[in-house]
């Protein structure tokens, strides 16, 4: 596995990021527990989780499962960048939720608590607030910073502008801001590459890319209109059944692609997103270890001019902002 530094920080993530979101929801425990093994000996040490995964949803349960893991053996923690979310929120009371100063430092210290940890490496606005200032949010993260709870701040699922508003606020705090953006990328839904990535690009923000494969569309084996029992059977929902009648054409020809490659879809919808200049890792969620190991071919995939022209044929993409929709 090789790694990156995420952003302009000096931390090195590998290229492939663990995430969580199918623990204690599509995921027992104990199967977690073997994914995080299987990660760890294959060299990834990027996971990445929220404080709403798992179910019942907003409770912290994969936030749990993870806790678990680190405090089972030593030194899984300190082999680990760990990152998770702050924004989203159970209780009907008008603080648990969003990112005020007093949501952000209450839900960080329910996240170590249950993570069974003193720090969080990476700590990440799930979403935009448009409510509360950035130097109120700022603040916040500054004293958990200072607190040694957390080190760096992120973001994901933010507009370019939003990226912007962040980073200026930050310097004008003399800050680090944000080292990350975590964003829906893929080759099927190439929109980030208007203003996201520019943005990210122009203040050194690593991009962390969210469904790789647009919901299991790019996995392979979506065509043969797969038995509901079967793997592609349970991905054949959600953003992949939607989306597949629209795409089949593309898809028909993307699998062809790959088969003449001799690679997986999946892997090459990875590689593709580690070709992108800004991308540091895309974001894999396995549901079971067979799916784990898949992934890390990604990193060792090298896709050349002629086959990076052939996906754009088959992809698209929007065109760099202004001009995708101006002179």
């Amino acid at each position: 596995m090789d790694y990156a530094h995420l952003g302009r920080s000096g931390v090195s993530v590998s290229l492939i990021c663990l995430g969580t979101m199918n623990f204690g929801a599509a995921t027992g425990e104990d199967d977690a527990h073997q994914i995080m093994d299987r990660a760890h000996e294959s060299g990834i040490n990027f996971f990445d989780t929220s404080n709403t995964y798992g179910r019942p949803r907003a409770e912290g349960v994969t936030e749990q499962i993870i806790g678990n893991w680190f405090a089972a053996a030593a030194g899984r923690r300190d082999r680990t960048v760990l990152a998770t979310k702050v924004y989203g929120g159970r209780g009907e009371w008008p603080n648990d939720r969003y990112l005020s100063a007093v949501q952000i430092r209450r839900a960080c210290d329910d996240s170590l608590r249950r993570l069974r940890t003193d720090h969080i490496d990476l700590y990440q606005m799930h979403h935009v607030d448009r409510s509360t200032p950035w130097e109120e949010i700022w603040s916040a993260f500054d004293l958990l910073h200072a607190q040694g709870k957390i080190i760096y701040a992120g973001s994901s699922n933010f507009a370019g502008w939003h990226i912007v508003a962040a980073q200026e606020a930050a310097a004008r705090r003399h800050g680090l801001g944000l080292v990350s953006e975590q964003s829906l990328y893929n080759l099927a839904q190439r929109s980030a590459e208007l203003e996201v990535l520019p943005a990210c690009q122009r203040y050194g923000v690593g991009v962390i890319c969210w469904s790789p494969l647009h919901g299991g569309l790019l996995g392979g084996g979506m065509l043969a209109a797969p038995d509901a029992g079967t793997q592609a059977g349970r991905r054949a929902s959600g953003r992949a059944a939607e989306e597949l009648p629209r795409l089949r054409p593309q898809i028909e020809a993307y699998e062809a692609f790959c088969a003449d490659l001799g690679e997986a879809p999946a892997a090459v919808a990875l590689a593709w997103l580690l070709s992108r200049p800004g991308v540091t890792a895309p974001i894999v969620g396995p549901r079971t270890v067979g799916q784990l190991d898949a992934a890390p071919r990604a990193a060792e995939i090298s896709l050349g001019s002629k086959e990076l022209a052939r996906l754009d044929e088959i992809f698209p993409g929007p065109g760099p902002a202004p001009e995708a929709y101006a002179w």
